[in-house]
Formats: structure tokens, sequence, C-alpha cells
């Protein structure tokens, strides 16, 4: 069966087909800069656009930055504050005259991980961390997502922890890997010592680069570089159509 994700971001929204038998890219993935101010009629319009671009009459699930409870932005991050109490699904359904689910952007790379990717054998707890512009977070306990975590936002040394220790923030300090890896153990050990996973997962595109950074955490909990990198977050955005 294929939907189609789309991932919205703060720089681009990405999208493609998604076959949900096996997590697979389906067809050409399309890439459109993310309008700026971002706003819920500007970002709505563009994913008519796609839609229309693949000439999309099936389902479409989308993965927003933002913290999304029962069809409702209630936060924005690197989105237009005037989101903050869209119905979002009404929004883009209406928008689109298709049948769209929209969930948490973090939560929808973390659905991929656990059921196509480097979590598919997990049991236990799962914390999928993503690095990049910021943080973010998806919990499960087994297959099971416990949605909205934005545990980015933890305090870390009297400042939210991705202001610390995002990948965003090791190229525009210039940190070597080395550097920011005590910056990123502090923040691994602060969600060890409340949740007290199984298995970290770590995503984004710094997660490439893993071998360069996993030998200086000190962290006991097991960890593994995410398999599906920046395709996760299209690929989740499907995968939650169907959950």
């Amino acid at each position: 069966m294929n939907i189609l994700g789309i991932d919205i971001g703060g720089s681009a929204i990405k999208a493609a087909p998604v076959n949900t038998d096996n997590g697979s890219i389906a067809a050409d993935r399309l890439r459109i800069t993310t309008p700026h101010p971002a706003t819920p009629t500007a970002i709505a319009n563009t994913i008519a656009e796609i839609t229309a671009h693949f000439n999309w009459t099936g389902a479409v699930g989308c993965g927003l930055p933002a913290v999304i409870r029962n069809g409702i932005v209630c936060t924005a991050a690197n989105i237009d504050t005037k989101w903050i109490g869209t119905n979002v699904v009404e929004l883009l359904s209406v928008k689109t005259g298709l049948q769209v689910t929209v969930l948490n952007d973090a939560d929808a790379a973390g659905l991929a991980e656990m059921h196509y990717g480097a979590g598919s054998k997990a049991s236990g707890t799962t914390l999928v961390v993503t690095a990049g512009t910021g943080i973010g977070t998806a919990l499960f306990r087994g297959n099971a997502l416990v949605p909205n975590t934005e545990l980015g936002h933890l305090l870390l040394h009297g400042k939210r922890a991705e202001q610390i220790a995002s990948a965003a923030v090791r190229t525009r300090q210039g940190l070597s890997y080395v550097d920011w890896a005590k910056r990123f153990d502090d923040y691994l050990h602060r969600l060890e010592e409340l949740f007290w996973p199984d298995l970290f997962i770590i995503g984004g595109e710094i997660s490439k680069d893993h071998a360069l950074f996993f030998p200086h955490l000190t962290i006991k909990t097991k960890i593994l570089p995410a398999g599906l990198r920046n395709d996760a977050g299209i690929i989740g955005a499907a995968t939650a159509v169907l959950r």
C-alpha cells in the first residue's frame, strides 16, 4: 500500500510516496523550500502543490514541528506562531480534498525507525533522539508511541538542551565531534536518569557520522544509529496513517 508521506521542516518540505509494506520510498522525492513566514495558509498551499505534483488521490501523512493534540497545534517550532490553535488536520484535509493524518515530526521519525529501521526488533523502552536544527524525541514502550514528548526542551546547564547539544549548535560553534559529544553525552545522561530506556536510537543527518562521536559517549544504555536517517520523517508520516 502506498501512502504519501510529507515531512514539514523549518527550511524544507520533503515528500514522497511510501510503500508501507516495507518502508521504502516508492518514487522520486520532492523537496520544496519552506515558505517564510511559514504560516498555516502558506504551508497548506504548499501541501496542496505537493499532492498535485504527485497527482495524489489517496491518504496523506504529514509530520509537523509542533505538539499536536487531537488535531490541534499547541506549539510552533521553526514555523509561524499563527499555527498555535489551528486544527491542522481539518486545514490540510479541506485544502487538499484528501484524508490527511498529522503528527509531531520527531514522532514520525520515531515511528519509521521502530517499524522499519534500527528499532524494528526492539523491546522495552526506546528513546529515539533526532539531533538537527533542534533536538527531537520520540518515546516508545514496546511499539506504542507516547506522543509529543518534546524532551529537547529539558533544562541542561541552565538552558534548553537543544540550545547546547543540537547538531546545529555544533556546526554554528565549530565544535569538534569530541567536544560536541561531551555535551550530547550530558543530555543523554539526563534522559537516562529520567526514563531508564533499554535503547537509544540517534537520528538526524548527524547519525551518518556516528562513528565519530559514539565512542565518546559514556551512557550505560545501548545506543544505535538510525537506519533511515533523513528519510525517516517522510516514511514515518506515511506510517502514521495506518495507526
